[in-house]
């Protein structure tokens, strides 16, 4: 069952980590590469705040941005801001997210995210909660993957599994973690079923893109090469 008050929570709590990490940072910092292939760390500060104010349309029945052009130049626009700036930024975008969530709402009503994909909105702060951790491991500050909370790893892979199942590219999949939890994706691709091993840290890489999946033990059939998200 989707919690939003505790995802919420869960919010504040993980954008303060960042807030944390990132205010530690020089200012030259900012204009060095992150994880992300062709973005800077400032690249990655500039969407956070840019998403928070996204989900932020998404709760008042807006579109969540103006135009996929819109959402790009924006952050080429802010990438090169000062460290200050950004923290700014983040923090005052942060507030209106938190501001927003925590107005009286129907959590049950459907809400339309980019691409004509729709969601409950009691499940918006999670997806703000993916975008704030997974992003924090993306600025290649120290912040890892098994750093994350237990929780939201279990949470998010179940996520992405759901997203990928029934998938035409991907064949029927076992996520086996190593404390014995598995998930099931996939199955609209020839070949399988396929069972995928490791530590929930190294399957969440995979499933999200950050790893590729070469400490993870396959059975079944080559390793699936997952569709970008």
């Amino acid at each position: 069952m989707i919690d939003h008050i505790h995802d919420l929570a869960s919010v504040r709590e993980a954008t303060d980590r960042l807030l944390s990490a990132a205010s530690a940072l020089d200012g030259t910092a900012v204009a060095e590469p992150s994880r992300l292939p062709g973005w800077t760390r400032g690249h990655v500060l500039a969407h956070l705040a840019r998403n928070a104010d996204a989900l932020v349309n998404v709760l008042r029945g807006l579109p969540m941005y103006a135009s996929a052009e819109a959402r790009e130049s924006d952050i080429e626009r802010d990438a090169a801001r000062p460290l200050a700036a950004h923290l700014d930024d983040l923090r005052a975008s942060a507030e209106r997210f938190r501001a927003e969530g925590d107005a009286p709402a129907d959590w049950g009503r459907t809400v339309e995210l980019r691409n004509g994909v729709t969601d409950r909105a009691a499940r918006v702060p999670f997806r703000r909660l993916v975008e704030v951790e997974l992003h924090h491991v993306d600025l290649g500050v120290g912040y890892e993957l098994e750093d994350l909370p237990k929780e939201f790893t279990a949470r998010e892979i179940a996520f992405l599994a759901e997203r990928f199942a029934g998938h035409r590219d991907v064949p029927a999949t076992t996520v086996a973690a190593e404390d014995g939890r598995t998930w099931t994706t996939g199955g609209g691709a020839a070949g399988g079923p396929v069972t995928v091993r490791g530590s929930a840290a190294d399957l969440l890489g995979w499933l999200a893109g950050r790893r590729d999946g070469s400490a993870l033990g396959v059975s079944g059939g080559p390793l699936p090469a997952l569709p970008p998200l």
